[in-house]
């Protein structure tokens, strides 16, 4: 896999807090602990967290936004809502804040379920920077996907995305008839903090301003 000059560096470099990452924010402590609760190990901590941030941040693509600020880790736990990318921030967040180092991946997807609605505003169906969390635990990094609730899982039907924290949790390539579902077609790299200008232009340079302009959203199946 191609990765920034950051990913080779120690994992001691993927527990800091910074503007986005913003783990001694009350918000992202106070979500974090609630996760974690009683558990005692990396893996587990690490399991419990993924499953939260999955189904309590609700996967919405129209939340596209072009202000640093909807990056924040607290932001995004705070509304409830975001697209891959921010859900990537809180988780990457929420595992640094509970002593697990995180570092922030991203690929190109190919999302083979995509509504009418999203393709009409994206005009493709491939999602540039897709987001994950790339955690380190018992000594291996390994990548997680946080982007869809159970809900949404359900209502495409696809499965959901479990991490048990000893194996990479990636999109599924068959939703549960066999038919296709996500093709990853290029990797993007891992960074220990958002790369946020180089997420903005190439969101821009795929899909155009359009993608920013927090028209209201369709009722379509990402949003009922």
């Amino acid at each position: 896999m191609t990765t920034s000059p950051a990913a080779a560096e120690r994992p001691a470099a993927a527990l800091t807090a910074s503007t986005f990452l913003d783990i001694h924010h009350a918000t992202v402590q106070a979500f974090t602990q609630d996760a974690v609760g009683d558990a005692d190990t990396d893996r587990e901590k690490a399991r419990r967290l993924f499953a939260a941030v999955r189904d309590q941040i609700r996967y919405d693509p129209y939340t596209v936004s072009d202000k640093p600020d909807h990056y924040r880790a607290s932001h995004v736990i705070e509304s409830g809502r975001g697209y891959c990318v921010p859900k990537a921030v809180v988780l990457t967040a929420a595992f640094r804040a509970a002593n697990i180092p995180a570092r922030l991946g991203f690929a190109d997807v190919r999302n083979h379920l995509q509504t009418d609605a999203l393709r009409e505003l994206m005009g493709t169906d491939v999602f540039v920077y897709h987001g994950y969390s790339h955690v380190y635990i018992e000594g291996r990094w390994l990548k997680a996907t946080p982007a869809f609730n159970i809900e949404l899982c359900t209502r495409f039907g696809v499965p959901p995305i479990d991490f048990t924290g000893d194996r990479d949790a990636l999109f599924h390539a068959h939703a549960a008839d066999g038919s296709a579902h996500m093709e990853y077609v290029h990797e993007r790299g891992v960074y220990n903090d958002l790369p946020l200008e180089e997420i903005l232009a190439g969101l821009r340079h795929a899909y155009g301003p359009r993608i920013f302009s927090g028209r209201p959203a369709p009722s379509d199946a990402f949003r009922a």
